[in-house]
């Protein structure tokens, strides 16, 4: 009798093991988190403890198309006049700060008294220009050329005491295809007229003939196979001289 009771109890035991659910082992293990099954409250997972090194970026920094943060250059304009203050302090190591060496040499040369006037910047050219006193050529004053955070050109109003000096620099100027430097020494009608026709080193040869008088000026020819090209230079000694106009001869 007690045989047959102890085989029915293994097998209820057997028959109970078979009607329990199936639980993995891993969900056996104390405090467990399945993929699957909800976190409890206050159980802190693997990815919530995972700190990013990545310092945040600002919220209005540029961002490269790689993500990347990428640092904002000044403005040309703030560039420009940082030069500008540093000549009027007569500061060379300010200016060398934020110009080139020709650049620096450049503004530091100038003839004439500062410019009174920031006029702009057109693109990457930034000009002061004078309301007070009357200057040689076009530029009237100065004008910066900003590459990124320095002043990489620097053109100037010339004071040039003879008419055939001011004939040659613009000339040197249209060979180079530098209107900019060609305003410094010659009216914007001047240069306008000259550079309407780009320079060829292959064309007709120019040769310089010197400078004679003429009514109200000095009249400066580079003669040429055909013709000659005539720059009126206007002014004095004194007070300098620019080219007024060009006209052009036929033989």
């Amino acid at each position: 009798m007690s045989r047959r009771l102890i085989l029915g109890g293994a097998a209820i035991a057997a028959s109970a093991t078979l009607l329990l659910p199936a639980v993995p082992a891993s969900a056996r293990t104390a405090g467990a988190v399945t993929a699957g099954s909800p976190a409890r409250t206050g159980a802190v997972t693997a990815a919530s403890t995972t700190m990013s090194t990545t310092p945040a970026s600002p919220a209005n920094a540029p961002v490269s198309a790689a993500g990347a943060v990428t640092a904002t250059a000044p403005a040309p304009s703030a560039v420009a006049k940082k030069l500008f203050r540093a000549w009027l302090r007569a500061d060379r190591g300010a200016a060398a700060r934020v110009a080139t060496p020709s650049a620096v040499r450049a503004i530091f040369s100038y003839r004439y008294r500062a410019p009174d006037e920031f006029a702009g910047c057109r693109g990457t050219a930034c000009r002061f220009v004078h309301t007070s006193v009357r200057v040689r050529g076009g530029l009237n004053g100065v004008l910066m050329v900003v590459s990124g955070s320095k002043v990489t050109g620097v053109y100037t109003s010339r004071l040039l005491t003879t008419p055939s000096a001011a004939a040659r620099h613009l000339f040197s100027a249209w060979r180079r295809g530098d209107r900019n430097a060609g305003l410094e020494v010659a009216t914007t009608a001047a240069v306008g007229r000259l550079f309407r026709t780009a320079y060829d080193p292959r064309g007709v040869r120019h040769i310089f003939q010197g400078c004679t008088p003429e009514p109200h000026g000095q009249a400066c020819a580079y003669y040429y196979e055909g013709g000659a090209m005539v720059m009126h230079a206007r002014g004095s000694a004194a007070t300098g001289y620019e080219i007024h106009s060009i006209g052009y001869l036929a033989d």
